[in-house]
């Protein structure tokens, strides 16, 4: 009686020892180095939107020409487009709270390659506060940062996307016109 206890014990601890699944790691886009000079321009974020593809609580990375890898154990913080507009919203913000122009952002494809690049290509539209439809600025940035193997480093290639994309946003917002691409 004692052997076929032991066998259960030891079936049981098998099953449950291969159930056990790696935890997972929450990222934000919203870097967290104290003392990062914000681009102080009061832009609002009226709207953003994202390709459906990679707008998931998990990571979306490219594999290859045509395939794509959602992480099981990295995940952002919340859903993509959430991420963007809280890592926008901080970058756009002097914290004074006068806003004077608001921004429609429409993120056209972001890729992330671990041991290559993160890239980020988004329309924006920029409208100052209380002008007409002729005022509107429409610009496109195309933004490429290298990134190493590691998810954190991809990670961090797209903070850096974010914060350049705030940088031509607030740009765009002061001098009226297209920042160049850079």
């Amino acid at each position: 009686m004692a052997l076929p206890l032991k066998i259960t014990v030891l079936a049981a601890l098998v099953l449950l020892t291969a159930c056990r699944s790696d935890p997972i790691s929450f990222h934000t886009l919203t870097p967290a180095q104290p003392g990062v000079s914000r681009n102080g321009a009061d832009i609002a974020i009226e709207s953003i939107s994202v390709p459906p593809q990679v707008d998931r609580a998990q990571i979306v990375i490219r594999q290859g020409n045509s395939g794509v890898a959602i992480l099981e154990t990295d995940w952002w913080s919340a859903t993509l487009a959430d991420e963007l507009r809280g890592a926008l919203a901080d970058q756009l913000s002097s914290g004074v709270g006068q806003q004077r122009a608001s921004v429609r952002v429409d993120v056209q494809r972001f890729d992330s390659i671990p041991g290559q690049y993160a890239l980020i290509d988004v329309k924006w539209r920029v409208r100052p506060l209380g002008a007409t439809d002729a005022a509107l600025l429409n610009c496109r940035s195309v933004l490429q940062t290298p990134s190493g193997p590691s998810i954190d480093e991809l990670v961090t290639a797209q903070q850096n996307n974010i914060k350049r994309l705030a940088a031509h946003i607030a740009q765009g917002a002061s001098g009226s016109r297209c920042p160049p691409q850079t």
